[in-house]
């Protein structure tokens, strides 16, 4: 976890975390109270969507971050998310993306060759 992280997460999160599935094939984490709020949002959906519920819910793991901010990523979930050496850590507001960098590269191109979203169009910078 970077040092700019790092921090906050020890004084907010004790350090804890939990890490699930995300659909676009990244890894979701989230710091533990972040994850308890996630988790009762999920478990309200109706049943037409118990197959996410499974997804979200079923996949996640709880991690504990070391002294040196390094947190112990599954065999499961490294391989769900396509991880191998290269990663990237994104920022998401109230969670963390962590990516193979070679798919969110790919993803990102995919996404700026498809052009803004609608929803964007008349979002000011």
């Amino acid at each position: 976890m970077p040092t700019r992280y790092r921090d906050v997460l020890v004084a907010t999160a004790g350090g804890q975390l939990t890490l699930t599935k995300h659909p676009d094939g990244c890894l979701m984490v989230f710091p533990r109270p972040e994850w308890e709020k996630f988790r009762e949002r999920i478990a309200q959906l109706p049943m037409d969507a118990q197959w996410w519920k499974r997804i979200f819910m079923g996949s996640a793991m709880d991690v504990d971050m070391d002294g040196t901010g390094r947190a112990l990523v599954s065999p499961e979930l490294r391989q769900a998310a396509g991880l191998t050496r290269d990663v990237l850590l994104l920022g998401m507001g109230p969670h963390f993306e962590l990516w193979d960098k070679a798919t969110y590269e790919a993803k990102e191109a995919e996404a700026k060759q498809a052009g803004m979203p609608e929803s964007f169009k008349g979002f000011v910078f």
